[in-house]
C-alpha cells in the first residue's frame, strides 16, 4: 500500500511539473543599441512590427492597444510585435514594471537603455526626427516607417497588409 501511495504521489508531482510553464519575462533589457540592432535586420518570412514608446509618452500609451490587438489577431500568421521602451533607467522599477504588470502585454517588450539617440536613430530610419511614438514595419522584401502616433487599429492593420 505504501508503494502504491508513493507511486501515486510521484505521478502527481511529475504531472504538476509538466503543467507548470515558464513565465514570459516582462521585458528584455538592452544596454546599447548595438545589442538590439539585429532585430531591425532579420531576413526571415516573418513580418516585424517594432514600436518605440515610453510610459511617460501619452500618445504612446494610447496606441499600445493597437499593437496588442495586432499581436492577437495575427497570432496564426508570421507577424511579430516588439515594443521598444525608451523609459529611463531610474524609472524602470517605479513606472515600467508596474505598467507592464498591470497591462499584461502579450507583445514582446524590449527596454533600450542606450540614451545616445543621435548615434542610432538614423540606423532605424533616416527620416526619424527622434520623437516618439514611431513604428517600423518590415519583412525581407519591404519596409514602412510611420513617424507619428497611429490614428487607430485600422491604420496599423492597413500598414501591415500593405507590406
Amino acid at each position: 500500500m505504501r508503494n502504491y501511495f508513493l507511486l501515486l504521489l510521484a505521478i502527481v508531482l511529475l504531472a504538476a511539473c509538466q503543467v507548470e510553464q515558464k513565465e514570459k519575462p516582462l521585458y528584455l533589457t538592452y544596454q546599447t543599441f548595438d545589442e538590439i540592432e539585429p532585430i531591425f535586420n532579420r531576413q526571415s518570412d516573418t513580418t516585424y512590427i517594432i514600436n518605440f514608446w515610453a510610459t511617460w509618452c501619452k500618445p504612446c500609451i494610447e496606441e499600445l492597444p493597437y499593437f496588442e490587438d495586432i499581436q492577437k489577431n495575427f497570432a496564426d500568421d508570421k507577424v511579430k510585435v516588439i515594443l521598444v521602451s525608451l523609459d529611463f533607467e531610474k524609472d524602470v522599477e517605479t513606472r515600467l514594471v508596474p505598467f507592464l504588470e498591470e497591462r499584461q502585454l502579450q507583445s514582446d517588450v524590449a527596454l533600450l537603455l542606450d540614451g545616445k539617440y543621435n548615434d542610432w536613430i538614423d540606423k532605424v530610419e533616416e527620416s526619424w526626427d527622434g520623437a516618439i511614438p514611431v513604428t517600423l514595419l518590415y519583412n525581407k522584401e519591404n519596409k514602412r516607417f510611420h513617424g507619428k502616433q497611429l490614428a487607430n487599429y485600422d491604420q496599423l492593420e492597413a500598414m501591415l497588409e500593405s507590406l
